[in-house]
């Protein structure tokens, strides 16, 4: 009887990871494996149809690094990635604190202001490119209406112009994920703490430094990392609303490696700077597990 109890947990168990397992293996792990491999072999356009294509070890890794194209666009991604959060992360945390207040239409103001998040991707950078436009976007003609310029910017023909417009457009696009992540966070906040502290006479910056942000800490970092990872892998944005251009002054490291594969044909380049995209965003999830850890050890260390 035992037996058979066992035998029908087991089948179920596997009833459910088996799925999971299945996916995973197939859309996962076997496209980064695949990646892998063909970033140490010779794939072009040619010896692709043919099957051809030879074994070349670290070739493609030596000629990618000698590339400045490589870190021109690894110096994009870091200041597209460091604006955004530099923006998106302070704007949500205000709103996120604003919203968390009870006042009249609290809930349905939130809601409506994660609607951006919820846009695809592909339309947030169409809309924004069409904003942008020299002739007749509404932003030159906003600035123009308030006396703020006397012509229209060409907005997506200037390195810095662009890479603003880009940020700008992810900004608005990222600062909802922000607010409702924190707006989250501040509900499971103990009100207790707070009542004690307005006993005491603490004032409302000092409740916020010494309660909320001590206490918003781990989701703080949560929000921090994600984002990060979020910005520094965004292609879509940037493939519509420059295509890296003008020159390469928004080139990022997903849209380098989407040109050496589908306008070069060098997969194997394509694919070696997707690696390394991959590997410096694995960099930064094993430096948030290590936080966290470290902030667990303290935090229990604190309450022996």
């Amino acid at each position: 009887m035992k037996s058979k109890l066992k035998t029908r947990n087991t089948l179920l168990f596997l009833s459910f990871v088996l799925p999971a397992a299945i996916y995973m293996i197939l859309m996962v792990i076997f496209p980064i494996i695949y990646n892998i491999a063909i970033s140490f072999r010779d794939i072009n356009l040619m010896n692709f149809a043919q099957g051809g294509s030879s074994f070349v070890g670290t070739e493609v890794y030596k000629t990618i690094f000698k590339d400045p194209l490589l870190w021109i666009s690894m110096k994009n991604t870091l200041v597209f990635t460091i604006w955004c959060l530099i923006f998106q992360f302070p704007i949500g945390f205000a709103m996120a604190m604003l919203f968390s207040r009870h006042f009249p239409g609290a809930p349905s103001l939130r809601g409506i202001n994660f609607i951006p998040w919820m846009i695809p991707m592909v339309a947030v950078a169409g809309i924004f490119k069409y904003m942008f436009n020299a002739d007749i976007g509404i932003i030159n003609r906003m600035l123009m209406g308030l006396h703020l310029i006397q012509e229209p910017i060409q907005w997506l023909a200037y390195g810095n112009t662009a890479m603003a417009a880009v940020i700008i457009a992810n900004v608005w696009k990222g600062v909802p994920f922000n607010m409702i992540l924190l707006a989250t966070a501040l509900t499971t906040l103990p009100e207790d703490i707070y009542e004690a502290a307005i006993i005491d006479g603490a004032t409302p910056v000092q409740r916020f430094f010494k309660i909320t942000v001590p206490l918003l800490k781990p989701a703080m970092l949560s929000v921090l990392t994600l984002g990060f990872i979020y910005t520094f892998k965004v292609f879509d944005l940037i493939y519509v609303m420059t295509s890296g251009g003008p020159g390469s002054s928004t080139e990022v490291l997903s849209s380098l490696a989407y040109r050496f594969s589908f306008s070069e044909y060098n997969f194997s380049k394509g694919a070696a700077v997707a690696n390394i995209l991959f590997i410096l965003l694995m960099i930064v999830g094993l430096f948030y597990i290590y936080l966290v850890n470290k902030e667990d050890k303290e935090s229990k260390g604190g309450r022996r």
